[in-house]
């Protein structure tokens, strides 16, 4: 437990008073200069409050301010109570008491940082000749949160994630630039990502491949297409397109997966699930063992075999629609107010090889790196496809050119005819919703059908 505790604000029917420190690091060499190294650290204490029916949240960035921030969010809560009167709900969901921090390795310093950069930034322009330029961004980001609820809960709670995206520029025959990043991830800090060359080696020579490849690309045939989605997609479709509808509080605001819950929104080789901090006996990414209202993380199964069966919930998001709290409320700035967010997202594998799923496509493409991504609460989904091959008869083809996956999550999983026995996890991005959120996500490979973009 924490040697020193806060104390939770008084005189509400409930309330939280939560300290909060968050660390980053950044640093960006392009072609062996460093044009970015930067150390920032922030950190507050904020105070939320539920009284008749209305939160009142406030914050500052010293601890010493707690009862001063407590005093102010109670009467906002009462300020907001002018509005009308509402009633009050009882806000399930228990207490936490326990802490989780993440031992890892020595921080490194930003001049070891710099030197990683520079060691492979000089091996890669030995080994790959024809690279117009290189880019390696390094970053890490630590948050520490100690919590106290009105319920008893008192935790301390660590989430760390690094990352390094690898980025390779070269020319196609018209003199266009063509380009392909390669992002890795891990819990902990920059010290915990093996960023050696002997480490690297293969995944280096992969990325290589794969961009000379596109440097002779040929146009996707726009359409609805038989599609093998590599496992970085499938953890994509799984967070976007699916994760969010099944967001309460976006349930609540109107996502259509509200009127579907108990009915089959995939196929039956399709299960689904936001993870509070394990899986398979192994600590996650991105470990929620409470969340910031206290709650103990509890996992959400989502789909159960093409089945959808619950939503991810705050405390007050799982009174209003009578479900159980998930342990889902996570703030990320000091000054954050608690919402709704994944943890750790993922669609579970199967029991199909990935060889064979290419084999058994007659004509159809294999999609293996995404850009970016973004869907809405109807499940209606785009994606950037950075990296494809033709599959034809059962055989990769030529690569093709940057494109788009479109589509109904929905409809997409309802045609998902195998799922493979492989996992893929990454934490390298954030997920945006009024503020951003480390999270991760993972999946095995998928067949479907979805529409390409293209000729």
């Amino acid at each position: 437990m924490p040697t020193s505790f806060l104390q939770a604000p008084t005189g509400a029917a409930y309330s939280e008073l939560r300290q909060h420190e968050l660390r980053k690091t950044r640093m960006l060499m392009m072609d062996g200069s460093l044009t970015l190294n930067s150390r920032t650290a922030e950190g507050g204490i904020s105070a939320r409050v539920y009284q008749d029916g209305y939160w009142g949240f406030a914050s500052a960035p010293e601890a010493a301010q707690a009862a001063r921030v407590s005093d102010k969010a109670l009467a906002n809560a009462r300020a907001m109570a002018r509005f009308g009167a509402k009633s009050s709900l009882p806000l399930p969901g228990g207490s936490y008491r326990g802490e989780h921090v993440f031992a890892g390795r020595r921080a490194l310093t930003p001049a070891e940082c710099q030197q990683r950069l520079a060691e492979l930034h000089a091996w890669c322009k030995i080994r790959f000749p024809a690279l117009k330029s290189t880019r390696f961004l390094l970053a890490d980001e630590h948050h520490s949160k100690q919590l106290a609820t009105s319920l008893g809960g008192q935790s301390l709670a660590s989430i760390q994630r690094a990352l390094c995206y690898i980025t390779f520029i070269t020319e196609d025959a018209q003199g266009s630039p063509v380009e392909l990043s390669l992002p890795l991830s891990c819990k902990g800090s920059l010290a915990d990502l093996d960023l050696s060359i002997a480490k690297l080696a293969p995944e280096l020579e992969g990325l290589h491949e794969h961009l000379m490849a596109k440097r002779h690309a040929v146009a996707a045939r726009g359409g609805l297409h038989t599609v093998v989605m590599a496992p970085e997609l499938a953890g994509m479709l799984a967070h976007e397109a699916m994760g969010h509808p099944c967001e309460a509080d976006l349930v609540l605001g109107g996502a259509v997966t509200r009127d579907l819950l108990g009915q089959r929104v995939a196929s039956e080789l399709v299960s689904m699930v936001d993870l509070a901090h394990s899986y398979r006996g192994e600590e996650l990414m991105i470990p929620v063992y409470a969340d910031d209202e206290g709650v103990p993380g509890q996992d959400a199964v989502l789909i159960d075999k093409g089945v959808l069966s619950t939503f991810m919930n705050s405390r007050e998001t799982a009174a209003l629609l009578g479900h159980a709290p998930t342990g889902s409320a996570r703030a990320y700035n000091p000054n954050d107010e608690p919402l709704v967010r994944m943890r750790n997202t993922a669609i579970l594998p199967g029991t199909s090889k990935l060889d064979e799923m290419i084999a058994g496509v007659d004509d159809g493409y294999l999609l293996m790196k995404t850009s970016n991504g973004q869907a809405d609460s109807t499940t209606e989904f785009m994606f950037g496809i950075s990296l494809a091959y033709e599959i034809r008869g059962g055989k990769l083809g030529r690569a093709i050119r940057d494109t788009t996956l479109s589509g109904s999550a929905i409809k997409v999983l309802q045609s998902v005819d195998a799922v493979s026995d492989d996992m893929h996890w990454t934490c390298s991005g954030y997920c945006g919703k009024k503020q951003p959120m480390v999270v991760s996500m993972g999946g095995p490979a998928l067949r479907a059908r979805a529409h390409l973009g293209g000729e």
